[in-house]
C-alpha cells in the first residue's frame, strides 16, 4: 500500500543549531504513528516542516506521492493534512458549531457558493468529536477538554488524508484522556494517516502501531511501542544510564510530622490541569526526589509550593499552612527554589549573584557562606569576577544552586538541575550534591528527568506521570518496580 505521506532526509536548522537531521518514516492509510522524544528533539520541528510553517533546508515531504516541502500551509492543508493544535485560540463570539462551519468553508474566492448541506456536515461533526451538547456555546464557557474537541473537529473537518496531532493528552485528565484516545482511534477506521507528537512513549502507546524516538533533532529508535521503551539509546535518553542506588540509613524523625506536607494539591493553567489531586511529603533532613518526564507537572508543582501559582488543595510547612504567603514571605521562612531556567542576572558578576543571594545574611555571615560555597563549588572561585551571563552552561547551573544556598535554606527545591549539562558537570553536580548530603541539615526536594541522577542521593522518590503521582517507595524499589516502566 503506497503511504500517504512520506518523509525523506528531511533538515532543518536554525542557525548554527541543527533542529533535525535526516529524518525518514513513512506513514499508511489507516496507520497511526507517534513521534517521541524529549523537549528540544526536533519533533515538534518535524511537524512544523510537514506542515509547512518551518520551511525545511533539505529532503522531501510527499503527500500520496505529491512533493509539498516548502509549499505554504494552506496549500498543503488543501493537499490532505489537518493540524490539531495543542493550544486552542478560538473565535470568542462564534459559538463551537459556527467555528466547524468556518472550517467547512471553501478557501477559493471563486468558490464563495458553500454547500448547502455544510451545517448538517458541521452537526455530524461536533456529534463525532463530543460536542453535540454544546455546540451553540461559545468557547469561552466550555471545559479544556471541551476546546481540544474542537481542535480536532476543526482539523479533520475536511477529511483530511493526513492527521497531525500535537501533544494530544496534555492537560486532560485521566478520563479525558481516554475519551481523546478513542476518538484519535477511529481514525484508523477512516483510513487516515496519524502522526502524534509526544514526550514519551507511554503516553502514545496504546494507540499507536509504530514509535519513531528522535533526540536532538536525529532519529535515534523505531519500532513497536515495546521495542522502543526496552530501546538501550531511548533509556539513556530519558533515564540519563543506568539506573544506580545506594542504601541510605533510616532518618530520624519518621513518622512525626512533616517539615513539608503536599495534600491533594490540584493547579489549573487556565481551563487546562497541570496538577491533578497531588499528596507529598518531605521529613525533616530528607533528600527526596520527584521524577518524572517533561510535562509531567514537576515545575508546577514546585511553583506551587513556592507560592507563585494557585492551587486547591492544601500545603503544610511544619504543620502550618502555606495559603495566602506570597512568595517571598515562604523564601524568608526556609523554602528556596532553584528554577529549572536558572533565572540568573547575565550583566552581575558570579560575586554579585551570590551576595544578591545573601543580601538578607549580615556581612560577616554572608562572606562566610560565600566561603564554603566556594569549597563546594570551586570554580565559582575562580569565575567570581566574571559576568555569570559568560559562564558555561554547567557553570551557571552551579551558580544558581550556590545563589539558592546563600537564603541558607531550611528546604532546599531544585528543578531539573541536570538539563542540558554534559556527563562532567553532572559528576560534579552529584558529588556537591552527596557533600550537601552528608556535611548539612539542609532538606532537598529534587525534581528530574534523569532518573540517574535523582536516585543515587534520594532517601525516597515520587514518580509523576502527567499530572498525577504514580509512585511512591524507595529508591531500591523504583529499580526493580517503576523503573522499566518509567517511560
Amino acid at each position: 500500500m503506497t503511504a500517504l505521506l512520506e518523509v525523506q532526509n528531511l533538515h532543518k536548522r536554525f542557525g548554527g543549531l541543527v533542529a533535525a537531521k535526516d529524518i525518514s518514516f513513512s506513514i499508511k492509510a489507516g496507520e497511526i504513528v507517534g513521534l517521541i522524544g524529549p523537549n528540544g528533539s526536533g519533533k515538534s520541528t518535524v511537524m512544523k516542516c510537514i506542515m509547512g510553517i518551518e520551511r525545511p533546508n533539505g529532503g522531501s515531504v510527499k503527500l500520496s506521492g505529491v512533493e509539498v516541502a516548502g509549499w505554504p500551509p494552506h496549500r498543503i492543508a488543501r493537499q490532505g493534512v489537518g493540524l490539531v493544535f495543542q493550544h486552542s485560540h478560538p473565535l470568542h463570539r462564534q459559538t463551537i458549531l459556527e467555528h466547524i462551519i468556518l472550517a467547512l468553508l471553501p478557501d477559493n474566492l471563486l468558490m464563495l457558493r458553500t454547500d448547502p448541506d455544510v451545517r448538517r456536515r458541521a452537526e455530524e461533526i461536533a456529534a463525532r468529536v463530543g460536542l453535540a451538547n454544546v455546540m451553540h456555546r461559545l468557547p469561552r464557557t466550555l471545559p479544556f477538554a471541551d476546546l481540544r474537541r474542537l481542535e480536532l473537529a476543526k482539523a479533520i473537518a475536511r477529511n483530511p488524508k493526513v492527521v497531525l496531532v500535537d501533544e494530544p493528552f496534555a492537560g486532560l485528565t485521566s478520563a479525558e484522556v481516554a475519551d481523546f484516545s478513542r476518538l484519535i482511534a477511529s481514525f484508523r477506521a477512516d483510513g487516515h494517516a496519524v502522526l502524534l507528537v509526544d514526550h514519551n512513549v507511554k503516553g502514545v502507546a496504546a494507540l499507536v502501531d509504530r514509535v519513531i524516538a528522535m533526540y536532538l533533532g536525529e532519529h535515534v529508535a523505531e519500532g513497536t511501542a515495546e521495542e522502543v521503551m526496552q530501546n538501550e539509546t531511548v533509556r539513556r535518553v530519558y533515564l540519563g544510564g543506568k539506573i544506580e542506588t545506594a542504601a541510605r540509613p533510616e532518618r530520624e524523625g519518621k513518622g512525626h510530622t512533616p517539615l513539608l506536607d503536599v495534600r491533594n494539591v490540584g493547579v489549573l493553567y487556565g481551563k487546562a490541569t497541570a496538577l491533578d489531586d497531588v499528596s507529598i511529603h518531605v521529613g525533616e533532613g530528607e533528600f527526596v526526589s520527584v521524577v518524572g518526564l517533561n510535562g509531567a507537572g514537576k515545575t508546577t508543582l514546585f511553583n506551587a509550593i513556592s507560592g507563585l501559582v494557585p492551587y486547591s488543595g492544601t500545603i503544610n510547612w511544619n504543620g502550618q499552612p502555606l495559603g495566602g504567603h506570597t512568595p517571598g514571605s515562604i523564601a524568608r521562612i526556609g523554602i528556596v527554589q532553584c528554577p529549572e531556567n536558572r533565572e540568573l542576572f547575565g550583566d552581575m558578576s558570579v560575586r554579585e549573584n551570590l551576595d544578591l543571594g545573601g543580601s538578607h545574611l549580615p556581612p560577616r555571615e554572608s562572606a562566610e557562606q560565600i566561603e564554603w560555597l566556594f569549597v563546594l563549588f570551586p570554580i565559582l572561585k575562580a569565575r567570581q569576577k566574571q559576568a555569570a551571563r559568560t559562564l558555561s552552561g554547567g557553570e551557571q547551573q552551579m551558580l544558581a544552586i550556590a545563589r539558592a544556598l546563600m537564603m541558607k535554606p531550611k528546604l532546599l527545591i531544585l528543578d531539573e538541575p541536570t538539563l542540558g549539562l554534559a556527563p562532567v558537570i553532572l559528576e560534579q553536580l552529584s558529588k556537591a550534591m552527596e557533600t550537601l548530603r552528608q556535611t548539612t541539615g539542609i532538606t532537598v526536594l529534587l525534581g528530574e528527568q534523569n532518573v540517574t541522577f535523582a536516585l543515587p542521593h534520594a532517601d525516597r522518590v515520587y514518580v509523576l506521570e502527567h499530572t498525577r503521582i504514580v509512585w511512591e517507595g524507595d529508591p531500591a524499589r523504583f529499580a526493580k518496580e517503576a523503573g522499566g516502566g518509567y517511560l
